[in-house]
């Protein structure tokens, strides 16, 4: 079965990323949520998670910085509006020295048979961000991240299953 992510733009401001992932619901939670495991899979094919942040209850912040293989960092930082343990994540996002305004993430995870659908949706503050987002290789960095976090709930399944 094909595993790659989906984008869809339903409307003028929003992306919908879908992926299905080999891994209970809950694992995919805690890979999204927990630092330490953030830091073994967040970001493109050669990133480098350098400052995980997380405060995570509704009003807590978060903030993460990341390292390209070139050296260059970028920042995001946000707000948690709405958290169902396991289930739900909504969130603000905001990347530092990018004045393009703040989008609003909407993470759910569907659990059927031992594997889990993702699907963020992400409202970008206008048409223009979003088209510039989209261009500038969303889908190329969805892509490569999504994978690396498959491979990373598939390694740490097989050490569970070996324990």
């Amino acid at each position: 079965m094909n595993n790659s992510v989906t984008i869809i733009t339903p409307n003028d401001r929003d992306v919908v990323l879908t992926r299905i992932f080999d891994a209970p619901r809950q694992l995919v939670f805690d890979a999204l949520t927990r630092p330490e495991l953030l830091a073994r899979w967040y970001g493109p094919a050669g990133w480098t998670l350098l400052v995980c942040e997380i405060d995570l209850r509704v009003g807590g912040k978060w903030h993460f910085v990341s390292q390209r293989p070139d050296g260059k960092k970028f920042g995001q930082l946000g707000v948690y509006q709405e958290i169902v343990p396991g289930q739900r994540i909504v969130n603000t996002e905001t990347w530092e020295d990018w004045g393009a305004g703040e989008t609003l993430v909407t993470t759910v995870l569907v659990e059927h048979a031992g594997r889990t659908t993702l699907t963020s949706t992400v409202r970008f503050p206008s048409q223009a961000v979003r088209d510039t987002v989209l261009k500038g290789g969303m889908a190329s960095g969805a892509e490569q991240e999504y994978e690396k976090l498959a491979a990373f709930l598939a390694e740490t399944q097989a050490v569970a299953r070996r324990s």
